[in-house]
């Protein structure tokens, strides 16, 4: 079981923490974020909290059931009912169907909580994980792209009720 909770002010620590843990283990399939971010830590979260109170993006935390962050998936760049998914779950949670069920609880609360009517989402087509996630929750591969000097693709779910 896995609950997905609203980014807050208190979730920095816990969350400054999963990433420069699973810093080496994201920088093998995703762009490193950099040492400035994690330097500047604590005003990139108050900003991030600042972009949710706007209604401009929304992120949350996955936390497993004895309450611990295993991950996040957030809704960003929201714009006329549209956003783009992004999510990195944990190396000790990964490969165990957590990034499938988070994205499919961050699909539902888009559509309910948020009245989003699609989602876009972008991959590198050497990160067939992340691709399968997808395709699992109903997303449709709609243009070849390039991403971070990589092949990829982009993908769109239209339809997020239920």
């Amino acid at each position: 079981m896995l609950t997905l909770e609203r980014l807050r002010a208190d979730h920095a620590d816990a969350l400054l923490a999963f990433e420069r843990d699973n810093r080496a283990y994201f920088a093998r399939s995703v762009p490193d974020r950099g040492d400035a971010y994690f330097a500047q830590f604590a005003a990139l979260h108050r900003a991030r909290l600042a972009e949710q109170e706007a209604g401009v993006c929304h992120f949350h935390v996955v936390l497993d059931d004895a309450g611990a962050l295993i991950g996040r998936v957030n809704l960003i760049d929201v714009e006329d009912g549209c956003a783009e998914l992004g999510y990195r779950i944990g190396e000790r949670a990964a490969g165990r169907g957590v990034a499938t069920a988070a994205v499919a609880q961050a699909c539902r609360l888009a559509a309910t909580a948020y009245g989003l009517v699609s989602l876009m989402a972008v991959t590198t087509l050497d990160n067939p994980a992340s691709r399968t996630v997808l395709e699992r929750n109903a997303f449709t591969a709609v243009q070849d792209i390039t991403l971070d000097n990589r092949p990829g693709l982009r993908y769109r779910r239209a339809h997020l009720g239920g």
